[in-house]
């Protein structure tokens, strides 16, 4: 079971979850930092890396303040309230020491992990507290990423059985996501994802029954909800239709995170911690449903398109403009080809500059921004008939850029204008569900 921000974002909601939890029984349980605790303590960071002390001890007080009222309020029993207040002075005494003192992205990996040891100490607390059996675990000592900053699954598989079998019969086992350490031994972070994937990784280590993601959200909807009325949860997803929503633009869920339940082919439940009682999202691998299941968009896309009358017939013509994309480490979301030329997409215009420099030496190049990725998700198997037409016609308002269709069994992506997004969106739903 994973918690998320929100979920333990004050006292009485720490309380909640651990209800949630308590009612499970035989659980693995991996907690998120307070909300808005990992952005104060970037934040700190920053002021630190600026050389304003000042403006960090401030931040530092303020902080410590809230964690010591969380846990007033969390905490009845004196001792193990003093014990809160003991760790949270031991915390924030080690902050105080970054700032007069040389500050690179190590140290600053150091301070944003204390966000997750702050928040598993107090519920662990808590759980100590209303008599359950739950034992807090140090997840430094057996998550680890390897040199690319991947998870290192071997590791992290055998270090985990290791620990649990040290510590044998506990009804609750409780540890910190995001946080782990690289090959160097240094705490460090899974980035992408964070908390989520350390559930996903934990629960194939494990070989878990399923792994249940908590957030604020009563799973994930067939459309964005902010901007298109009547969205309904899906209620089961395969792992390809879950991570293709969440790559173009479902937040709910990171697309790397299900990559280690679906090779270990254990469920993934996303349910909401404001409503526990709703069934939430299932993600397996699920059978062909021949179903569309929903819509997400994807912002800030850039479209380039390179046409070159050398292309016509000739061989290492596409080579040659992947490479240079390879070369600027700028990853490609979407592609259409014709004879005379190539259409791409991209979200990253750091290097955008030196990519349209070098391919317009392969041919004439046209540059569209403010660009979005409409991803329509299902059982888009090439032989189920009239899909790609219902979508296509959905849209038959709207000016569309680029059509892709046919890379994967579970997407149809469409990219139009910024401004065309909102009314995409309702069209989809409109037509399709």
């Amino acid at each position: 079971m994973k918690f998320g921000g929100t979920s333990v974002g004050s006292a009485q909601r720490m309380k909640n979850m651990v209800a949630l939890v308590a009612a499970e029984g035989n659980v693995l349980v991996v907690l998120s930092a307070m909300s808005g605790t990992t952005n104060s303590l970037i934040s700190i960071s920053q002021s630190i890396h600026d050389a304003e002390p000042g403006n960090a001890r401030k931040q530092i007080d303020d902080l410590e303040i809230k964690y010591k009222d969380t846990a007033a309020e969390l905490l009845s029993d004196t001792e193990l309230r003093d014990k809160a207040l003991t760790y949270i002075d031991e915390v924030f005494s080690s902050l105080r020491g970054y700032v007069d003192r040389p500050f690179s992205i190590k140290e600053e990996k150091e301070v944003v992990a204390f966000g997750e040891k702050l928040s598993t100490n107090l519920v662990s607390l808590y759980m100590r507290q209303i008599g359950l059996d739950a034992i807090l675990l140090d997840a430094t000592e057996f998550m680890r990423i390897d040199r690319n900053g991947e998870p290192d699954q071997n590791f992290i598989k055998e270090k985990t059985m290791e620990t649990l079998a040290a510590h044998p019969g506990h009804q609750i086992y409780l540890t910190q996501g995001f946080i782990c350490r690289n090959m160097d031994g240094e705490i460090d972070n899974l980035q992408r994802g964070g908390s989520d994937y350390t559930a996903s990784l934990l629960g194939a280590a494990t070989d878990a029954e399923e792994i249940q993601i908590w957030t604020d959200i009563d799973g994930m909807h067939n459309n964005d909800p902010r901007f298109v009325e009547g969205t309904t949860p899906v209620s089961e997803l395969h792992f390809e239709e879950a991570a293709e929503l969440a790559y173009f633009g479902a937040k709910i869920l990171h697309p790397t995170c299900v990559l280690p339940a679906k090779h270990a082919n254990i469920p993934v439940r996303l349910l909401n911690t404001m409503e526990p009682e709703a069934p939430g999202t299932t993600i397996y691998n699920a059978e062909p449903t021949h179903t569309i299941k929903a819509v997400a968009a994807k912002d800030n896309i850039t479209a380039i398109k390179i046409k070159s009358s050398h292309m016509l017939l000739a061989y290492g013509f596409l080579r040659k403009v992947f490479e240079i994309f390879e070369k600027y480490h700028t990853p490609i979301d979407m592609i259409t080809t014709s004879e005379v030329g190539v259409s791409v997409t991209i979200d990253n215009e750091r290097c955008l500059d030196s990519i349209v420099r070098e391919l317009s030496e392969l041919g004439d190049v046209t540059v569209d921004h403010d660009m979005v990725i409409v991803c329509v998700v299902g059982d888009l198997q090439w032989e189920n008939k009239g899909f790609e037409a219902t979508v296509v016609n959905a849209l038959k308002d709207v000016p569309v850029r680029m059509i892709s269709y046919g890379g994967s069994n579970y997407n149809i992506s469409l990219l139009i204008r910024k401004e065309d997004k909102i009314k995409a969106l309702k069209l989809l739903s409109e037509n399709i569900f």
